[in-house]
């Protein structure tokens, strides 16, 4: 079942927003432009969102922090999960593979705050 941008609008606070990233097929590299088109398509269709990749992919290729390092990330991530209203999981290629998509999903679910899923590539009608 895929989330219709309706469906996220009108919120107090915001959205966490959940991307592949080692496992998506272009690398990590396509998975940080990707991230930012469906964040960017997201935040244009007046959805209030976070996505950590956008965030922190910069930060640790520019940084010298491995961008891969689950053990120095989830820490970081976490006081933004517990601010976010809910998780939005955007189904890009690799998001099922994918462990931190997993690991938020969980997360999320443990919390019982909303997970919704959007239907991607490419920008959703």
């Amino acid at each position: 079942m895929s989330t219709l941008l309706s469906d996220l609008k009108d919120v107090e606070g915001f959205w966490y927003v959940a991307t592949p990233y080692s496992k998506y097929a272009a690398g990590i590299e396509g998975a940080a432009r990707e991230a930012a088109r469906a964040t960017a398509w997201l935040m244009k269709g007046g959805v209030p969102c976070f996505s950590p990749i956008c965030h922190t992919h910069a930060i640790a290729t520019e940084g010298g922090i491995d961008p891969l390092d689950h053990a120095f990330w989830m820490p970081v991530d976490e006081p933004m999960m517990d601010a976010a209203v809910g998780l939005v999981v955007v189904m890009m290629d690799g998001w099922q593979e994918s462990y931190g998509v997993n690991v938020e999903i969980e997360m999320f679910m443990c919390a019982c705050k909303p997970v919704h899923f959007l239907d991607w590539p490419g920008e959703p009608t």
